[in-house]
């Protein structure tokens, strides 16, 4: 056996081809890293796999569900954005119609105001008239009765004669306008 170690020890040994004892050596470490590894850390790795998964699976549930949720509440305020404008729309179509007849009530009592407005004028002017015409009246009288004394050279000064002097020439003046007219 010595001769063949001193055999293989004359031979040079090629660099990359391990000798067949540290072959074994090697293998049999290999084995009881593997069988280690295999036995306590890939139940841990698998452990630690699967929670991630079930996590990962969990959140893109939560997920899901938070986005229908979400959905629905997007909904919800969608009909209630409609139904709010629906409301603004109304509100204003009843805010116009009041308006409408609010304005056409103010007309109704500007025309009822101006009506009684022109009403009283024309009772006004009426009344001034009547006093014009009874102070021209008074004033044409005097002036007539001043008149007619100089030109009869007496003085009138019965006043019943007067009056009625006064009241027929007025009357025949009176009579004249209308007959003009």
């Amino acid at each position: 056996m010595n001769a063949l170690l001193l055999a293989e020890a004359a031979e040079p040994q090629p660099p990359l081809i391990p000798h067949l004892d540290e072959l074994v050596i090697g293998l049999i470490a290999f084995v009881i890293v593997f069988g280690f590894l295999a036995k306590k850390l890939l139940p841990n790795i698998n452990k630690v796999l699967d929670e991630r998964r079930e996590a990962i699976e969990g959140g893109i549930e939560k997920a899901e569900s938070a986005q229908v949720e979400a959905q629905s509440v997007l909904e919800q305020y969608k009909a209630q954005l409609a139904e709010a404008r629906h409301e603004a729309a109304r509100l204003r179509q009843e805010a116009t119609e009041q308006g409408t007849a609010i304005i056409q009530e103010m007309k109704a009592e500007g025309q009822r105001q101006r009506e009684e407005i022109i009403a009283a004028g024309h009772t006004q002017l009426a009344a001034d008239r009547k006093a014009a015409s009874a102070a021209l009246r008074q004033d044409v009288g005097k002036l007539a009765t001043d008149l007619a004394s100089k030109l009869v050279g007496e003085a009138l000064a019965d006043h019943a004669r007067q009056s009625r002097t006064i009241d027929r020439f007025l009357d025949e003046l009176e009579e004249k306008a209308e007959a003009v007219r």
